[in-house]
């Protein structure tokens, strides 16, 4: 492979700007900034450099490319522009592919209602949000203990405008049944800005208004209402006091960030303080982080703070950054909002930094952790199975038939231990006789080899939901698209019960006649069960889909005037035939194309 000349380096400016490093595909592989470029650049080829990476770096690089700029600003604001772009190897990147979970308020609707709301970037729907959570289950605890709080409907769009009478909600006190006008507006308003106070840390202000609407309350002789009123207000008050895990007062809105590396392993913790109260925590792992602690550190703030919308007004770092007043000047001129970076040396901000670290190195610690026993089990799968290849990737297929009907498969992939979700793939199957189960998997296996072979892309271990027939099938396909370099194994259930819980397994592997019994406790049986239960699911849901759409466009092809344009915009909005029918006119007409006539026509519809 060809690599760089390093006297070509004699060649480059010595303005500020910004590097961009290519393999020999022309692959971006490293952005940096440079007050000197020449000088800078020529430190990567020095020898002196003992960052782990380096050597790695060095011999992929085959070409460099450089963008000269005005000052240092600009070199930073381009160097985060390209590292979005480009999404470098070695670069610290914040991708935007990962779930977010967090409480949403419809604050637009009349009758608000707190959600918990799952997303990818940026939220679709319309709202106040509040996180992201980084634990699914926190956020579910916050939830619940909300509605406990303050009596919001918890119903749909839908649901609230077909009541009629108050659902079990209300007579549990858990909502006070807006859907049949139970309650004013005013009165509802009420718990809705109360639960979005809550959500903000202002409890104090809360519970002191809630006690002014309670006297109010009990002088106008409603003492039901009042009553009401207190029992949220001692809730709160219990709930403060016991959920509280940090307090520190007189300190301002505030990010505390805590980094512990490893070698060219980062994790970066950082910690949200709203009101003295730790409100929430969020940490990112960086592998193969090519830049030093203060090149990373600048990176991330300016790729996550120029996005964020609940900013701090202060941002506690762990030491000290050469670019400080230059991404506090950034951050200002996107927000119109001053948001100062400070390097504590003492006192109580010193301690959250402290508190940042402490849990940076606790995440990096139990990720470690984590890491070294998927790669042990996985060795010790490989061992036990007598696989010729480390299983880090295992593709697992299973196909799915119900009464014979819209035959599917489904492929699910484990990528070191962890279900792999961006390469879950589904399979319509084509030509097949419909009780023909294993012409169905010989098709999807083919389908996906053939594939993966021509992108060099193959798994270490194909696993098969079946038994002997299945594993036949398997090694057939392997065989004559002659690949020998990955393993292939069938599991299977006792009588295919695909039941959870404790239950014998049997693994199947080529060429040994009786299958492999696994320990009922043991981890390597829960990893297989785990990845054939996934492909199992997956496939089953496929197949529920395709059916209740084939179902559904059979249903709206017998209503009069509904044609396909107008049938697939229904499917779409609506979802399912039921759901169509419970529809108001109103929300039908919010269908593109679809009249009164239409309606007329859907209502007459048995």
């Amino acid at each position: 492979m060809e690599k760089y000349d390093p006297k070509q380096l004699g060649n480059f400016p010595l303005e500020p700007g910004v590097y961009l490093m290519k393999n020999q595909e022309g692959t971006v592989i490293y952005v940096g900034k440079a007050k000197e470029l020449r000088k800078r650049v020529k430190q990567y080829f020095s020898g002196h450099d003992t960052r782990t990476m380096i050597p790695y770096l060095i011999n992929e690089i085959t070409h460099i490319d450089t963008i000269v700029v005005e000052n240092e600003k600009e070199a930073l604001l381009v160097e985060n522009t390209l590292i979005k772009k480009h999404q470098p190897k070695y670069n610290a990147f914040l991708k935007d592919d990962k779930t977010f979970v967090s409480l949403m308020i419809n604050n637009h609707h009349k009758w608000p209602r707190i959600q918990l709301i799952r997303y990818k970037g940026k939220p679709k729907l319309k709202g106040l949000y509040f996180g992201p959570y980084t634990s699914a289950f926190a956020a579910r605890q916050t939830h619940e203990l909300l509605t406990k709080l303050f009596p919001l409907r918890q119903c749909s769009d839908q649901e609230l405008q077909r009541r009629t009478r108050p659902c079990l909600l209300y007579g549990i006190k858990r909502c006070i049944a807006p859907c049949v006008e139970l309650c004013s507006k005013k009165q509802y308003d009420t718990f809705v800005d109360g639960a979005i106070q809550f959500l903000k840390g202002k409890d104090q202000e809360i519970i002191q208004s809630l006690y002014t609407e309670m006297e109010e309350s009990a002088e106008n002789l409603e003492f039901e209402k009042a009553a009401a009123l207190l029992q949220t207000i001692r809730q709160i008050e219990h709930v403060t006091k016991i959920k509280q895990v940090v307090e520190k007062t007189g300190i301002k809105d505030s990010d505390s960030i805590g980094l512990f590396r490893q070698s060219d392993e980062v994790i970066l913790m950082q910690l949200f303080f709203r009101e003295g109260k730790l409100v929430g925590s969020e940490h990112y792992s960086f592998t193969h982080a090519l830049e030093d602690d203060e090149e990373l550190l600048s990176s991330f703030l300016l790729q996550y703070y120029q996005q964020k919308k609940d900013l701090p007004q202060e941002i506690l770092l762990p030491f000290r950054l050469t670019d400080t007043p230059i991404i506090q000047e950034i951050l200002l001129e996107v927000h119109k909002k001053k948001i100062t970076l400070i390097t504590p040396e003492k006192g109580t901000k010193k301690s959250l930094v402290r508190l940042a670290l402490k849990n940076a190195k606790a995440t990096f610690d139990q990720e470690k952790n984590e890491t070294e026993l998927r790669e042990k089990m996985l060795l010790d799968l490989a061992e036990t199975l007598q696989l010729n290849r480390f299983p880090r990737r295992i593709e697992c297929f299973d196909t799915s038939n119900i009464s014979g009907t819209d035959l599917v498969a489904s492929m699910v992939a484990f990528t070191d231990g962890l279900y792999d979700k961006k390469r879950t793939r589904y399979y319509k199957i084509k030509g097949i006789d419909k009780g023909d189960d294993y012409a169905a998997l010989h098709q999807v296996l083919s389908r996906r080899l053939v594939k993966a072979k021509d992108e060099d892309d193959l798994p270490d271990l194909v696993l098969i939901d079946g038994g002997k027939g299945q594993l036949n099938i398997g090694s057939k396909v392997l065989k004559d698209l002659d690949i020998a370099n990955v393993d292939v194994a069938a599991i299977t259930k006792d009588e295919a019960k695909h039941t959870k819980g404790m239950t014998a397994e049997r693994v199947f592997l080529p060429e040994q006649k009786d299958p492999i019994s696994l320990n009922i406790r043991s981890p390597l049986l829960f990893l297989l069960q785990q990845i054939r239960d996934a492909a199992h699911e997956r496939a089953i849901g496929f197949h529920r889909k395709r059916r209740s759409k084939r179902i559904l466009k059979s249903a709206l092809e017998g209503i009069p005037g509904i044609g396909p344009i107008k049938k697939k915009r229904l499917l779409s909005h609506f979802g399912s035939f039921k759901r169509i029918q419970a529809a108001t006119d109103e929300e039908l007409l919010n269908v593109e194309g679809v009249t009164k006539k239409d309606i007329a026509a859907i209502r007459s519809f048995q």
